[in-house]
C-alpha cells in the first residue's frame, strides 16, 4: 500500500508535501507531483499538509481520481527507483492522463 496524489495537484505544484517526506519520495512532474509506490515508507507525512487534499491513503482514494493510482505507478516505468526525487530534479513529462487534461483553474 501506498499515499497517492490526484488531480487536486494537476497545476498547483505546491511542494509541501516535498518539504515533509522523510525519503524524499515525491517527484516533480512539469503539471504535478507524483508519490513513488516502491521508496514510499506509508509514514503520512505528507498528506495533512497538503493545501489542496490531493494525497489520499491507496485505499481511500475517491472512485473520481482512481485512475491516478495507475499514473502513479505508471510514472515511473520509465524511470525506475532512483533512491530519491531530489536527485533526479523535476522531470519534464506527465503520465498521458494528467497531459491530456486541460489547465486547471487555481
Amino acid at each position: 500500500m501506498t499515499y497517492v496524489i490526484a488531480q487536486p495537484c494537476v497545476d498547483v505544484l505546491d511542494k509541501a508535501c516535498i518539504d515533509e517526506c522523510p525519503v524524499d519520495c515525491i517527484y516533480e512532474g512539469d503539471r504535478m507531483l507524483y508519490i513513488h509506490p516502491d521508496e514510499c515508507v506509508d509514514c503520512g507525512a505528507c498528506e495533512p499538509v497538503c493545501p489542496v487534499e490531493a494525497i489520499y491513503y491507496e485505499d481511500d482514494l475517491p472512485e473520481q481520481w482512481s485512475e491516478y493510482y495507475k499514473a502513479n505507478v505508471d510514472f515511473f516505468d520509465d524511470l525506475g527507483s532512483p533512491g530519491g526525487a531530489s536527485k533526479v530534479g523535476k522531470i519534464d513529462r506527465d503520465h498521458p492522463l494528467v497531459a491530456k487534461l486541460p489547465p486547471q483553474a487555481e
